[in-house]
């Protein structure tokens, strides 16, 4: 009895052993039971929480971006970023704009590129070389904006699959607005970087990586860098509320703690930099959108978004866009809502431009990724048709359309420097106002002029800038500015469309020129194909 009970217990032991060698078999197969370590092994191959050499590659494309953008787009990328920062870290030399001396701007966003010149300055590296032509602050938000596409790229994946993600990503990379304005210093670029982040964050239908905090954040500083941040979030916080069982706790934990931490640093910030408290954002939605004195800068009808501006901004993916929207499912029309919303406020402004709806591209990308999954014969032609056409008009608007007005300062960085004495040259730039930037391309302090533009704030009927007056007479404005052959500037650039008109003056006070710049194709009213630089020759050195 007792050796068949042994025998039992023996063989009842036997049989347990094996059936616990397969379960440590299993264990180790099983990626539910990795321990920390060996998952944290298993993870050194990834960041930013996907694979390592999709987030590089992602950043090398968009350091190259960098470097084959060589174009002018608009006034503000540098009139409201770079010559800002570079006033705040070297003001014995610089200059401000209106904006700022009526305090509509912020220091938020000048800030952190001015941190970059702080550090170089420091460093004693603050040379022109590495201001410009190495483009430090165009680097960093290259950087960023592949940060953006890697969350475009991983939100995707966890609301469809990696094939939907995969073709959002290259729609997303391809896009020649995207590749002409996401290295760009631009408040709009920053604000198309932080939507699209805090997009990953918000609890969109089978995101994993919902967070109310991280996403309230990051709109909260979009809107303190670019009040009309909010426009596109507008229904997409009002979703967010309306599906929110804890309404309350959503707005006295979240959004009201956020708003106020964000919106108090931004107080501080501007107190120190402008010396009284200003509430920048109320002044900027005041004067653009209460008082709508942005007609000044110009006005479309209301429809011109729909016809012209976002048709431009999609491109060749419009007819993806189209066709992914009868795709998608029912909770992406959030975001079909919020790109729509955004196009019909926008368009009851006046002043439009195509930077102002750049922040929803991104958002289109996600229906023309869609569009591209669900094509079948018609697959690799589409591909092709999207890559060449975009790429082209890319290459085109960031290394030839409106070139001419970067590459001159570099002309008057040399003037600058390869002078033995730097008060012996000036500097008169007769065009557009801010057609050009100014000390942060020079980093120089050679006297330098142009023709103002404030616009009017005291109600005149019949307001004229400086600007104005000259391009309505520029001899008798010449004359009247000159008095005497001393006052003259020793460097004069103009349009070449002015040419012709003040040839007189040229002859007279003995200008000859010595450089020209090419600028567009497409020359329209006061700028020309051509940017032309005159020199004085005063002491006949000049042939």
């Amino acid at each position: 009895m007792e050796r068949e009970g042994g025998g039992g217990s023996l063989a009842l032991r036997i049989l347990q052993n094996r059936s616990h060698e397969k379960m440590k078999l299993r264990k180790r197969k099983s990626t539910l039971y990795l321990s920390a370590q060996e998952k944290s092994t298993g993870r050194r191959g990834d960041l930013l929480g996907e694979n390592i050499y999709l987030v590089l590659f992602t950043i090398a494309l968009r350091i190259f971006n960098c470097f084959l953008v060589q174009t002018s787009f608009v006034p503000d990328e540098y009139w409201q970023s770079l010559e800002v920062a570079h006033h705040m870290v070297f003001n014995n030399y610089g200059y401000l704009t209106w904006e700022w001396t009526e305090r509509l701007r912020g220091y938020t966003y000048p800030l952190i590129f001015a941190s970059m010149y702080k550090i170089l300055h420091l460093l004693g590296k603050d040379n022109v070389q590495l201001l410009t032509k190495i483009w430090i602050p165009r680097l960093a938000q290259a950087v960023l904006s592949a940060v953006a596409d890697m969350r475009l790229y991983s939100l995707m994946k966890q609301l469809e699959n990696q094939e939907v993600a995969r073709w959002v990503f290259f729609c997303q990379l391809c896009s020649w607005f995207t590749w002409y304005c996401c290295t760009r210093t631009l408040t709009n670029t920053m604000e198309t970087v932080l939507t699209v982040i805090a997009l990953f964050y918000y609890p969109l239908e089978g995101s994993k990586s919902m967070n109310s905090v991280k996403y309230s954040s990051l709109v909260a500083l979009a809107f303190v860098i670019r009040p009309t941040a909010v426009i596109p979030w507008i229904p997409l916080l009002f979703r967010h509320f309306c599906q929110e069982q804890r309404k309350l706790d959503l707005i006295l934990h979240y959004f009201l703690p956020v708003g106020f931490v964000t919106l108090s640093l931004s107080l501080i910030i501007d107190r120190i930099f402008f010396g009284q408290w200003t509430l920048v954002q109320f002044n900027f939605l005041k004067f653009n959108v209460l008082q709508n004195l942005g007609t000044f800068y110009g006005s479309h009808p209301w429809h011109w978004y729909f016809s012209q501006g976002f048709p431009v901004v999609v491109g060749t993916h419009l007819p993806f866009f189209i066709h992914g929207c009868f795709l998608a499912p029912k909770k992406y029309r959030i975001l079909l809502v919020t790109v729509l919303w955004t196009l019909l406020v926008y368009s009851m402004l006046s002043h439009k431009e195509f930077r102002f709806i750049y922040p929803v591209l991104p958002l289109c990308m996600v229906f023309c990724g869609y569009s591209i999954t669900h094509l079948k014969t018609w697959k690799k032609p589409a591909l092709s048709f999207l890559f060449l056409s975009n790429m082209l008009l890319a290459l085109y608007t960031g290394l030839v359309h409106q070139r001419g007005t970067l590459d001159v300062m570099r002309y008057i960085q040399k003037i600058c420097y390869n002078s033995p004495n730097k008060s012996s040259a000036s500097i008169l730039v007769m065009m557009p106002c801010h057609s050009t930037p100014y000390y942060s391309h020079v980093h120089c302090q050679i006297p330098m002029r142009f023709l103002q533009c404030p616009p009017d704030l005291t109600g005149k009927s019949r307001y004229l800038d400086e600007a104005d007056i000259f391009y309505l007479n520029p001899l008798n404005w010449l004359h009247k500015e000159f008095h005497d052959d001393a006052s003259l500037p020793t460097h004069l650039i103009i349009f070449s469309v002015l040419e012709e008109e003040i040839s007189a003056f040229l002859i007279s006070s003995n200008y000859e020129r010595t450089a020209v710049f090419f600028h567009t194709h497409l020359p329209e009213g006061r700028i020309g194909s051509h940017i032309y630089v005159y020199e004085r020759n005063s002491k006949g050195k000049l042939n």
